[in-house]
């Protein structure tokens, strides 16, 4: 019997190839939402080794911040563009997870972000996450929670108010679009506690910085932020 079922799940894998997320090959025994080429080839900033890193560098004098960091570089065109399509708009939410897991893997080694207390995604407004059906922040935080050790509180920052793509803006009209849109709706279960803020992509960090606005206010926060990739 399981022969024949071995037999069955090849045949259908021939007629309805399952394809990497990233490259767009045809995964093989074993491989799951990616290659095992681009698994272990994408380009990795590696930013946990570098405290003083191009993310951080973006919140100096702005933010305090514990550490900054991103999973891999975004390139246009590249393959960590096509795996955040698929993750994003394709519905395939266990990429988050999955990436989730790889950084937390990475940061599990390093004490300032293996320290984190509560992960926070950034949250979506009600009308995109209806739209989408998930929030992508989400997914990434809780992969990142397996590895981290850490709860995840998607619950008490809230988005007050939905924005327009970020997409083109730019670093000031960025940064104008996201003034006084978040809020702690719990800052008490907050107080004295050390959150990681993640989000998907940073570019200019305008999002990260407005959520972190809030946070800050609250009795000794500290916070760290990490996504899933940079973008120049």
């Amino acid at each position: 019997m399981k022969l024949q079922s071995g037999y069955l799940a090849d045949f259908i894998a021939l007629l309805f190839p399952q394809l990497c997320a990233a490259c767009g090959e045809s995964l093989v025994a074993n491989e799951d939402l990616l290659c095992t080429d681009c698994l272990y080839s994408l380009p990795f900033t590696n930013f946990h080794l570098h405290a003083d890193n191009i993310v951080a560098q973006q919140f100096w004098g702005k933010i305090d911040l514990q550490g900054a960091y991103s999973l891999y570089y975004f390139a246009k065109g590249g393959k960590v563009q096509s795996l955040m399509h698929h993750f994003k708009y394709k519905g395939m939410h266990r990429i988050g997870n999955l990436l989730g897991n790889i950084a937390g893997t990475q940061l599990a080694k390093n004490d300032i972000f293996n320290s984190a207390d509560y992960i926070i995604p950034v949250p979506l407004h009600k009308s995109r996450l209806k739209k989408r059906g998930f929030n992508q922040s989400l997914c990434f935080a809780e992969g990142l929670a397996e590895k981290l050790n850490a709860n995840v509180e998607d619950n008490n920052l809230v988005r007050l108010k939905a924005t327009e793509t970020q997409t083109h803006r730019s670093r000031f009209a960025r940064f104008e679009n996201m003034q006084e849109v978040f809020s702690v709706i719990n800052p008490e279960s907050l107080i004295d506690k050390h959150i990681l803020l993640v989000d998907d992509v940073v570019t200019t960090g305008s999002t990260l910085e407005a959520c972190a606005i809030p946070l800050l206010e609250i009795q000794g926060l500290k916070l760290s932020v990490a996504t899933i990739a940079y973008a120049e």
